[in-house]
Protein backbone atom coordinates (compact mmCIF):
# COMPACT_ATOMS: atom_id res chain seq x y z
CA UNK A 1 0.00 0.00 0.00
CA UNK A 2 1.22 3.52 -0.80
CA UNK A 3 0.86 4.94 2.70
CA UNK A 4 3.56 7.57 2.23
CA UNK A 5 1.52 9.17 -0.54
CA UNK A 6 -1.89 8.54 1.01
CA UNK A 7 -1.12 9.67 4.53
CA UNK A 8 -0.57 13.46 4.14
CA UNK A 9 -4.01 14.18 2.69
CA UNK A 10 -5.77 12.01 5.26
CA UNK A 11 -3.79 13.62 8.08
CA UNK A 12 -4.78 17.06 6.83
CA UNK A 13 -8.43 16.09 6.58
CA UNK A 14 -8.59 14.54 10.01
CA UNK A 15 -6.66 17.33 11.72
CA UNK A 16 -8.80 20.03 10.11
CA UNK A 17 -11.96 18.40 11.31
CA UNK A 18 -10.83 17.65 14.82
CA UNK A 19 -9.50 21.16 15.31
CA UNK A 20 -12.49 22.85 13.73
CA UNK A 21 -14.96 20.95 15.85
CA UNK A 22 -13.17 21.17 19.15
CA UNK A 23 -15.53 23.81 20.49
CA UNK A 24 -18.46 21.44 20.14
CA UNK A 25 -17.17 19.25 22.94
CA UNK A 26 -17.67 15.52 23.17
CA UNK A 27 -15.33 12.64 22.53
CA UNK A 28 -15.40 9.23 21.05
CA UNK A 29 -13.79 5.84 20.92
CA UNK A 30 -15.85 3.92 23.45
CA UNK A 31 -17.72 0.71 22.83
CA UNK A 32 -20.71 2.78 21.88
CA UNK A 33 -19.05 3.65 18.56
CA UNK A 34 -20.66 0.75 16.76
CA UNK A 35 -24.18 1.62 17.91
CA UNK A 36 -25.51 3.87 15.20
CA UNK A 37 -27.62 6.27 17.21
CA UNK A 38 -27.92 10.00 16.62
CA UNK A 39 -24.81 11.85 17.77
CA UNK A 40 -23.33 15.30 17.29
CA UNK A 41 -20.85 15.56 14.44
CA UNK A 42 -17.81 16.00 16.67
CA UNK A 43 -18.55 12.91 18.76
CA UNK A 44 -19.25 10.83 15.66
CA UNK A 45 -16.24 12.00 13.69
CA UNK A 46 -13.86 11.58 16.62
CA UNK A 47 -15.18 8.07 17.17
CA UNK A 48 -14.49 7.25 13.52
CA UNK A 49 -10.99 8.75 13.66
CA UNK A 50 -10.25 6.83 16.84
CA UNK A 51 -11.22 3.55 15.19
CA UNK A 52 -9.09 4.43 12.16
CA UNK A 53 -6.10 5.13 14.40
CA UNK A 54 -6.64 1.75 16.03
CA UNK A 55 -6.70 0.12 12.58
CA UNK A 56 -10.31 -0.99 13.00
CA UNK A 57 -10.96 -0.06 9.40
CA UNK A 58 -14.45 -1.50 8.74
CA UNK A 59 -15.86 0.18 11.85
CA UNK A 60 -14.08 3.43 11.00
CA UNK A 61 -15.52 3.42 7.49
CA UNK A 62 -19.03 2.76 8.78
CA UNK A 63 -18.72 5.61 11.29
CA UNK A 64 -17.44 8.03 8.66
CA UNK A 65 -20.44 7.05 6.55
CA UNK A 66 -22.61 7.85 9.54
CA UNK A 67 -21.14 11.35 9.73
CA UNK A 68 -22.47 12.05 6.25
CA UNK A 69 -25.76 10.27 6.85
CA UNK A 70 -26.55 12.03 10.11
CA UNK A 71 -25.03 15.41 9.21
CA UNK A 72 -25.26 15.68 5.39
CA UNK A 73 -25.09 19.49 5.40
CA UNK A 74 -22.26 19.71 7.87
CA UNK A 75 -18.93 21.12 6.62
CA UNK A 76 -17.43 17.81 7.72
CA UNK A 77 -19.63 15.58 5.54
CA UNK A 78 -17.32 16.02 2.53
CA UNK A 79 -14.24 15.16 4.56
CA UNK A 80 -15.98 12.14 6.04
CA UNK A 81 -16.73 10.83 2.54
CA UNK A 82 -13.05 10.76 1.64
CA UNK A 83 -12.05 9.38 5.03
CA UNK A 84 -14.56 6.59 4.51
CA UNK A 85 -13.02 5.73 1.12
CA UNK A 86 -9.56 5.71 2.71
CA UNK A 87 -10.74 3.49 5.59
CA UNK A 88 -12.23 0.97 3.17
CA UNK A 89 -8.98 0.95 1.22
CA UNK A 90 -6.88 0.38 4.33
CA UNK A 91 -9.22 -2.43 5.33
CA UNK A 92 -8.72 -4.03 1.88
CA UNK A 93 -12.38 -3.49 1.02
CA UNK A 94 -11.37 -2.27 -2.40
CA UNK A 95 -14.73 -2.34 -4.15
CA UNK A 96 -16.25 -0.33 -1.31
CA UNK A 97 -13.36 2.14 -1.51
CA UNK A 98 -13.93 2.55 -5.25
CA UNK A 99 -17.64 3.15 -4.72
CA UNK A 100 -17.02 5.68 -1.94
CA UNK A 101 -14.40 7.52 -3.99
CA UNK A 102 -16.66 7.68 -7.03
CA UNK A 103 -19.49 8.98 -4.91
CA UNK A 104 -17.21 11.70 -3.57
CA UNK A 105 -16.26 12.66 -7.14
CA UNK A 106 -19.86 12.70 -8.31
CA UNK A 107 -20.78 15.16 -5.56
CA UNK A 108 -17.53 17.17 -5.50
CA UNK A 109 -15.99 16.84 -9.01
CA UNK A 110 -13.95 20.04 -8.77
CA UNK A 111 -12.82 19.70 -5.19
CA UNK A 112 -9.14 20.14 -4.38
CA UNK A 113 -9.07 16.57 -3.07
CA UNK A 114 -10.43 15.10 -6.33
CA UNK A 115 -6.92 13.95 -7.44
CA UNK A 116 -6.67 11.98 -4.22
CA UNK A 117 -10.04 10.30 -4.86
CA UNK A 118 -8.99 9.30 -8.39
CA UNK A 119 -5.73 7.96 -7.00
CA UNK A 120 -7.60 5.89 -4.39
CA UNK A 121 -9.68 4.36 -7.18
CA UNK A 122 -6.55 3.47 -9.15
CA UNK A 123 -4.84 1.96 -6.10
CA UNK A 124 -7.95 -0.04 -5.22
CA UNK A 125 -7.86 -1.68 -8.64
CA UNK A 126 -4.10 -2.07 -8.53
CA UNK A 127 -4.17 -3.90 -5.21
CA UNK A 128 -6.56 -6.46 -6.69
CA UNK A 129 -4.35 -7.51 -9.60
CA UNK A 130 -4.20 -11.28 -9.55
CA UNK A 131 -1.49 -13.63 -10.75
CA UNK A 132 -0.91 -14.10 -14.47
CA UNK A 133 -2.72 -17.45 -14.59
CA UNK A 134 -6.10 -15.81 -13.90
CA UNK A 135 -8.43 -13.48 -15.81
CA UNK A 136 -6.91 -10.03 -16.23
CA UNK A 137 -10.03 -7.82 -16.35
CA UNK A 138 -9.10 -6.17 -13.05
CA UNK A 139 -5.61 -5.52 -14.42
CA UNK A 140 -7.09 -3.67 -17.39
CA UNK A 141 -9.25 -1.64 -15.01
CA UNK A 142 -6.17 -0.75 -12.96
CA UNK A 143 -4.37 0.35 -16.11
CA UNK A 144 -7.29 2.55 -17.15
CA UNK A 145 -7.62 4.12 -13.69
CA UNK A 146 -3.89 4.80 -13.41
CA UNK A 147 -3.97 6.34 -16.87
CA UNK A 148 -6.79 8.64 -15.81
CA UNK A 149 -4.77 9.90 -12.86
CA UNK A 150 -1.89 10.73 -15.21
CA UNK A 151 -4.14 12.37 -17.77
CA UNK A 152 -6.12 14.52 -15.33
CA UNK A 153 -3.34 15.49 -12.92
CA UNK A 154 -0.01 15.04 -14.76
CA UNK A 155 2.04 17.26 -12.45
CA UNK A 156 1.01 15.71 -9.14
CA UNK A 157 2.79 13.17 -6.97
CA UNK A 158 -0.13 10.84 -7.69
CA UNK A 159 0.66 10.91 -11.41
CA UNK A 160 4.33 10.20 -10.74
CA UNK A 161 3.44 7.11 -8.75
CA UNK A 162 0.83 6.11 -11.32
CA UNK A 163 3.46 6.15 -14.06
CA UNK A 164 5.59 3.69 -12.11
CA UNK A 165 2.62 1.44 -11.54
CA UNK A 166 1.62 1.53 -15.21
CA UNK A 167 5.00 -0.02 -16.04
CA UNK A 168 4.35 -2.77 -13.50
CA UNK A 169 0.84 -3.36 -14.82
CA UNK A 170 2.08 -3.58 -18.40
CA UNK A 171 4.70 -6.09 -17.29
CA UNK A 172 1.92 -8.08 -15.66
CA UNK A 173 -0.21 -8.03 -18.81
CA UNK A 174 2.78 -9.06 -20.90
CA UNK A 175 3.31 -11.93 -18.49
CA UNK A 176 -0.25 -13.06 -19.13
CA UNK A 177 0.36 -13.08 -22.89
CA UNK A 178 3.53 -15.08 -22.34
CA UNK A 179 1.67 -17.59 -20.19
CA UNK A 180 -0.91 -18.16 -22.91
CA UNK A 181 1.73 -18.25 -25.64
CA UNK A 182 3.72 -20.93 -23.83
CA UNK A 183 0.50 -22.89 -23.29
CA UNK A 184 -0.10 -22.94 -27.05
CA UNK A 185 3.53 -23.84 -27.72
CA UNK A 186 3.35 -26.89 -25.47
CA UNK A 187 0.45 -28.10 -27.62
CA UNK A 188 2.27 -27.32 -30.87
CA UNK A 189 -0.29 -24.64 -31.75
CA UNK A 190 2.43 -22.58 -33.34
CA UNK A 191 0.43 -19.88 -35.07
CA UNK A 192 -1.61 -19.16 -31.94
CA UNK A 193 1.57 -18.97 -29.88
CA UNK A 194 3.30 -16.67 -32.36
CA UNK A 195 0.38 -14.25 -32.26
CA UNK A 196 0.68 -14.03 -28.47
CA UNK A 197 4.44 -13.50 -28.50
CA UNK A 198 4.09 -10.93 -31.29
CA UNK A 199 1.62 -9.06 -29.07
CA UNK A 200 4.25 -8.85 -26.34
CA UNK A 201 6.90 -7.54 -28.73
CA UNK A 202 4.60 -5.00 -30.38
CA UNK A 203 2.55 -3.79 -27.42
CA UNK A 204 4.75 -4.39 -24.38
CA UNK A 205 8.21 -3.95 -25.86
CA UNK A 206 9.58 -2.12 -22.81
CA UNK A 207 8.73 -4.92 -20.38
CA UNK A 208 10.99 -7.61 -18.99
CA UNK A 209 9.26 -10.26 -21.11
CA UNK A 210 10.41 -8.99 -24.52
CA UNK A 211 13.67 -10.98 -24.79
CA UNK A 212 11.92 -14.28 -24.11
CA UNK A 213 9.08 -13.33 -26.48
CA UNK A 214 11.59 -12.78 -29.29
CA UNK A 215 13.19 -16.14 -28.56
CA UNK A 216 9.79 -17.84 -28.56
CA UNK A 217 9.02 -16.17 -31.88
CA UNK A 218 12.26 -17.63 -33.26
CA UNK A 219 11.16 -21.06 -32.05
CA UNK A 220 7.65 -20.65 -33.42
CA UNK A 221 8.67 -19.44 -36.86
CA UNK A 222 11.17 -22.29 -37.25
CA UNK A 223 8.50 -24.79 -36.25
CA UNK A 224 6.14 -23.27 -38.82
CA UNK A 225 8.77 -23.54 -41.56
CA UNK A 226 9.43 -19.82 -42.07
CA UNK A 227 13.14 -19.45 -41.24
CA UNK A 228 13.37 -15.91 -42.66
CA UNK A 229 10.91 -14.67 -40.01
CA UNK A 230 12.80 -16.62 -37.37
CA UNK A 231 16.00 -14.90 -38.52
CA UNK A 232 14.36 -11.48 -38.17
CA UNK A 233 13.20 -12.21 -34.63
CA UNK A 234 16.65 -13.52 -33.66
CA UNK A 235 18.30 -10.47 -35.20
CA UNK A 236 16.11 -8.08 -33.22
CA UNK A 237 16.93 -10.08 -30.12
CA UNK A 238 20.65 -9.89 -30.85
CA UNK A 239 20.58 -6.15 -31.56
CA UNK A 240 18.65 -5.24 -28.43
CA UNK A 241 19.64 -7.93 -25.92
CA UNK A 242 23.03 -9.24 -27.11
CA UNK A 243 24.13 -10.48 -23.70
CA UNK A 244 20.93 -12.24 -22.71
CA UNK A 245 20.49 -15.97 -22.33
CA UNK A 246 17.59 -15.75 -24.75
CA UNK A 247 19.84 -14.50 -27.55
CA UNK A 248 22.34 -17.27 -26.87
CA UNK A 249 19.54 -19.82 -27.18
CA UNK A 250 18.13 -18.18 -30.31
CA UNK A 251 21.57 -18.10 -31.93
CA UNK A 252 22.12 -21.79 -31.16
CA UNK A 253 18.66 -22.62 -32.49
CA UNK A 254 19.26 -20.77 -35.75
CA UNK A 255 22.65 -22.42 -36.21
CA UNK A 256 21.08 -25.84 -35.70
CA UNK A 257 17.91 -25.51 -37.76
CA UNK A 258 18.50 -22.70 -40.27
CA UNK A 259 22.22 -21.90 -40.57
CA UNK A 260 21.82 -20.42 -44.06
CA UNK A 261 18.69 -18.34 -43.36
Amino acid sequence: MNRKILAPVILALSTAVLTGCASLGGGGGSGKDTRYVARDVNTLYNAAKDRLDRKQYPVAAALFDEVERQHPYSPWARRAQLMSAFSYYMGEKYNESIQASRRFLSIHPGNKDAPYAYYLIALSYYEQISDVTRDQKITQQALAALGEVQRRYPDTRYAADARLKVDLVNDHLAGKEMEIGRFYQRRSLWLASVLRFREVVDKYETTTHTPEALYRLTEGYLAMGVPEEAKKAAAVLGNNYPGSKWYERAYALMQKHAPTA
